[in-house]
């Protein structure tokens, strides 16, 4: 089922499938009336608009992983982006959506879990917030979570996806960490010095997505170069963002910041020692967000 949030400036809408945000509308630029920012999800191209990654982001080697010595089974972003959540809450401003460990997901993760997710929208300006917690008695809870929002890249019918640069508040000088079928290598290879302007092109894409660490600003905005709309992200605390497009020729780029990351070609395959695994002692409350402003 699809809700809504609305005011005088934008409408949202988010599906209780996935708890997965479907439509960022701007009503009120001039000439323009509504446009869309979010991307539509066309099968034929990409099926998702922003799906969560919960409870792993990005691949395992052989989609596989150890836990108190059994192996489990887990696909690509894990399984929230799958699973039916419960509207908990609705107001003018608010959403809250819920979704809680059951049979279908401790088939493939044994943890018990409690996961809320919550959008605001304020102005032009939406807010998403994670709320993780860990209801078990005597486990630790062992995850991680990311954001997928895919942006409609260009905007305007008369725009080229190359029209568009992802712009820096102040000189970024960052790493792209290589790929191969969906996992880390281990390769690192630069990818701006002292730059505050990444112009977008399919070629920068064609290693797939570009993956960063360790980077220093906290907010990131897609814009074009000919009509001046844009996207704006903000992404405090997040150790990990990813920049992808599905191909040459697809008209969406997604802005990515991750509590978590792939897996690597090596390993390793216990679920506890793999990189951006987060913990939760008993009892425990884990909690995120990141925003999104559209221009």
């Amino acid at each position: 089922m699809t809700y809504y949030l609305e005011n005088d400036q934008c409408r949202v809408a988010v599906h209780s499938y996935g708890a997965e945000l479907n439509s960022f509308i701007r009503k009120d630029l001039p000439g323009l009336g509504e446009l869309e920012y979010l991307w539509q999800a066309d099968p034929a191209v990409w099926a998702r608009h922003a799906p969560v990654l919960f409870p792993i982001v990005g691949r395992l080697a052989d989609d596989t992983y150890q836990h108190q010595g059994r192996a489990y089974q887990l696909p690509q972003h894990g399984i929230a982006r799958d699973q039916e959540f419960a509207l908990r809450s609705q107001d003018a401003r608010e959403l809250v959506f819920e979704l809680y460990a059951n049979a279908e997901t401790r088939a493939w993760y044994p943890f018990e879990f409690e996961l809320t997710i919550t959008y605001r929208l304020r102005g032009t300006e939406l807010t998403v917030q994670w709320d993780v917690r860990n209801p078990a008695p005597d486990q630790e809870l062992l995850f991680s979570i990311g954001a997928h929002p895919a942006f409609r890249c260009p905007l305007l019918p008369d725009e080229q996806f190359e029209d568009y640069s992802f712009h820096f508040a102040h000189p970024v000088t960052v790493a792209r960490y290589g790929l191969q079928g969906g996992l880390l290598t281990g390769a690192t290879e630069p990818l701006l010095e002292a730059q505050t302007e990444l112009p977008l092109t399919y070629e920068l894409f064609a290693q797939d997505a570009l993956v960063l660490k360790h980077f220093d600003f906290t907010h990131l905005t897609l814009r074009s170069a000919r009509s001046g709309r844009a996207v704006r992200m903000r992404f405090d605390g997040f150790p990990y963002l990813g920049l992808w497009t599905k191909g040459p020729g697809a008209p969406f780029v997604c802005i990515e910041p991750w509590q978590g990351i792939a897996g690597s070609l090596n390993g390793p395959a216990e679920l506890a020692d793999k990189e951006g695994i987060l913990t939760l002692a008993p009892g425990g409350h884990y909690a995120a967000h990141y925003s999104i402003e559209v221009q």
